[in-house]
């Protein structure tokens, strides 16, 4: 609602956050090598179920409730950055997405080098990036032609490939299957 460069600053404060809980979920879940060892099929699948869980809730959201008035007065850069890492990381569920992701996709493995966990906090924190900077230019430029029904839609989209992610990923856990 305030431009592109405050959408993509408070973007980055969300993303902050995110990497923080990403790296508390990574870390705690090295400690706990031989339950992660015992479990990965069982993690794999409620990661999986997790997925589907959240692709579902995108696919049935509904725009209209999550459309705010536009401030009459836009903030300071900072001010809306450090409001988006608060907001974001007062919401500790964000671990349990965590969690899943890292179980689902074997990104926390016992004796994994250190080089590749750096390269998955890395990764996170790039495709951050990467999506706020895409999903606020995508915006900037189609903002006068997105209507309701244009979010709903992408709802819709959005939702119905993590839908197809994760049945992908539970079926080829319940088949055996490694899918890297």
């Amino acid at each position: 609602n305030k431009g592109r460069w405050y959408g993509f600053v408070t973007g980055l404060g969300a993303a902050l956050s995110d990497i923080g809980y990403a790296l508390i979920t990574g870390y705690g879940m090295s400690f706990m090598d031989e339950f992660l060892a015992k479990n990965q099929v069982l993690l794999q699948i409620v990661g999986s179920v997790m997925l589907l869980m959240f692709g579902i809730y995108t696919f049935r959201s509904n725009p209209v409730h999550s459309i705010r008035p536009v401030s009459s007065t836009p903030g300071s850069y900072l001010h809306n950055f450090v409001t988006a890492f608060f907001v974001t990381f007062s919401n500790p569920l964000i671990i349990f997405l965590f969690i899943g992701l890292f179980a689902r996709f074997s990104f926390v493995m016992p004796g994994s080098p250190l080089g590749e966990a750096v390269t998955g906090y890395l990764a996170i924190a790039l495709g951050a990036l990467a999506w706020w900077f895409g999903i606020t230019f995508f915006v900037n430029k189609v903002r006068t032609q997105f209507n309701l029904r244009g979010i709903w839609m992408l709802n819709r989209i959005i939702g119905s490939i993590v839908i197809v992610v994760s049945v992908v990923g539970l079926v080829f856990t319940l088949m055996g299957e490694s899918l890297y």
